[in-house]
């Protein structure tokens, strides 16, 4: 049973995943840092930590590895059970214990727990896509200083009867003006151009494709595979819409979501005998997880990931 597997999964929904009879793993949401010495910025990220304190089993791990692994709950949490005792019998014997993407575990000099977090994986979904950068020191105080320490040596003065004698210098000021107003504009022109030429392009590839289909419609002949690409809806990381008693309902709302231009569908009943339907399916958990963050926050802040292999 890969138990860090799992437990990784639920650190993206919640804030505290417990093993029963061993501990629990927390996370807290860290704003974005600067790191002073390196320059070096971090996105929003959710630090995690262990308590060992916090046994209890309330029941999250075991509903989550049931629904995933098709077992009854009883028989999830004698399968965490067992995998404690042998991560009980490896601290006992002085190794330490890696759970992937998440952290290590090891005894100390006094018994204690001690846990150092892996930072290989950021588990706040709203900094999907977000990655650490360093940025180049500003060097402007220096450059200041070397002028100042010049400046002692050998003063520079500019008198106004030198000013008089170099015209140029005001003709050759407004004449870079005047460059640069151009290369402006000339820009903004080229800019234009280029997106008029890409939606003139865009319409064009969609007429073609309009009537590529007019034409499959009325064409007997089998069509090649290539004429049209037809997403089929598979994965096992699915955004749930809602849940019905009534199937009749679950029909209603998969309508509504097709309007909207979602790849609804039902999913099946879970153990609640209740209707799933959900926006789409995913492949990859990433992908679905910032799916996700936009239906939240353009479409229903309710919605959620459901993991499940579907038959």
């Amino acid at each position: 049973m890969q138990l860090e597997t799992y437990i990784s999964d639920l650190l993206y929904r919640y804030e505290c995943v417990t093993i029963p009879e061993f501990g629990a793993f927390l996370t807290q949401r860290t704003s974005a840092t600067i790191h002073g010495s390196t320059n070096a910025f971090y996105p929003p990220k959710k630090t995690v930590s262990f308590n060992e304190q916090i046994q209890k089993n309330d029941g999250l791990l075991a509903h989550y590895i049931a629904d995933i692994e098709k077992i009854p709950f009883e028989v999830a949490n004698k399968k965490i059970a067992k995998r404690v005792k042998v991560l009980k019998s490896y601290l006992t014997q002085g190794e330490t214990l890696t759970f992937k993407n998440i952290g290590d575990i090891v005894f100390n000099n006094e018994g204690k727990i001690l846990f150092e977090p892996s930072n290989h994986l950021n588990y706040l979904t709203d900094s999907f896509g977000l990655s650490q950068f360093v940025s180049p020191t500003v060097n402007r105080e220096v450059y200041k200083e070397k002028v100042e320490s010049i400046e002692k040596v050998i003063p520079i003065t500019i008198t106004p009867e030198k000013r008089k004698t170099r015209p140029y210098l005001k003709y050759a000021a407004i004449a870079f003006i005047a460059l640069a107003l151009g290369g402006l504009v000339g820009s903004n022109y080229y800019i234009n151009q280029i997106e008029t030429h890409n939606q003139l392009a865009q319409e064009e590839a969609t007429q073609q494709l309009e009537t590529k289909i007019q034409q499959a419609t009325f064409n007997l002949n089998p069509l090649p595979a290539i004429t049209l690409n037809v997403d089929k809806q598979t994965g096992n990381y699915h955004i749930v819409a809602g849940a019905f008693r009534i199937e009749e309902n679950c029909d209603k709302k998969i309508a509504q979501l097709k309007e909207a231009g979602f790849k609804a569908r039902k999913i099946g009943a879970n153990r609640y005998g209740l209707h799933q339907v959900v926006y789409a399916s995913y492949e990859n958990r990433l992908e679905a997880l910032k799916a996700l963050r936009v239906i939240k926050r353009t479409h229903n802040r309710d919605a959620w990931l459901h993991v499940r292999k579907l038959d």
